[in-house]
């Protein structure tokens, strides 16, 4: 299938990176769905979803399909999750990690679902629309294929809001500008959610700002790849030529014990 020209960033199709850095972010997606931060995210997100016992519910950009087990446990054996995903190797993944609960694991293109109208009686988005080129047209294809009074709840992350201590400011500042350049115009999508699911049309719709808080560069490097030495050069989380420095002075605050990360994730939600 080709895509739909729908990505921003290099993350929207994983399945053309080469195969040692695929295995690398597939490792750090698992260990990242595991984080008690990202855990507090989705508890949140999950009440401003609202799931029930017989909903039939998507996860669009199911990644390993941890969240989509999770809702299947909530809409209980007379519902179903249909668990997206544009990357074959990721869908694999999700089926191999599958439980035997009631999701359907399918590749499918965010902007292009193959779901008819009013399919669905919700939507779950978690961390997408920052690597998508029109979250606006995402936005509609989710308000397509979901009932009306069905909800449809928007995850992602705010990259302008990210900041360090116990490090040097300059260099914190040449970092945070790096990766917001590596975001592009997904860097602040978390803040516009709320506006963009107003302007499709939905009612009932609420913000809520979860900011990140990590006190270890052992935290924050799961979350953070800019703050992890196993991250490689080519990845491109860093300046090549801030790299050695700004690593040793992670270590360094670490070993004092002055290290602080915070980075805010924003959950919205509304009712079609």
């Amino acid at each position: 299938m080709e895509p739909s020209r729908t990505d921003r960033t290099p993350f929207a199709d994983l399945d053309r990176m080469p195969a040692p850095m695929l295995t690398l972010l597939m490792a750090a997606l698992e260990s990242m769905s595991r984080h008690p931060e990202i855990q507090r995210v989705r508890r949140v997100a999950e009440v401003a979803l609202r799931p029930a016992p017989g909903q039939r519910l998507l996860d669009a950009g199911c990644g390993n399909g941890d969240v989509a087990r999770r809702l299947a446990a909530a809409v209980g054996p007379a519902g179903e999750v249909v668990a997206v995903d544009y990357s074959a190797h990721t869908i694999e993944a999700a089926r191999r990690r599958h439980d035997g609960s009631r999701v359907t694991y399918a590749t499918g293109d965010v902007a292009d679902l193959d779901l008819p109208d009013r399919g669905v009686d919700g939507v779950w988005c978690e961390r997408v629309l920052q690597h998508v080129a029109d979250a606006d047209r995402v936005i509609g294809e989710f308000v397509r294929v979901t009932r009306p009074g069905g909800r449809i709840c928007l995850i992602d992350t705010d990259w302008e809001s990210l900041a360090f201590d116990g490090l040097p400011d300059a260099w914190a500042g040449e970092v945070t500008a790096h990766m917001r350049g590596m975001a592009a115009d997904g860097q602040h999508i978390g803040r516009t959610l709320r506006r963009r699911l107003v302007r499709a049309g939905l009612s009932e719709v609420a913000a809520v700002p979860v900011t990140l808080c990590f006190d270890t560069p052992a935290s924050a490097g799961v979350v953070l790849p800019m703050v992890n030495a196993s991250v490689p050069a080519e990845a491109g989380a860093l300046p090549e030529a801030l790299r050695d420095d700004w690593l040793a002075a992670v270590a360094a605050a670490g070993a004092r014990r002055e290290f602080l990360a915070v980075l805010t994730i924003w959950v919205a939600a509304g009712t079609v």
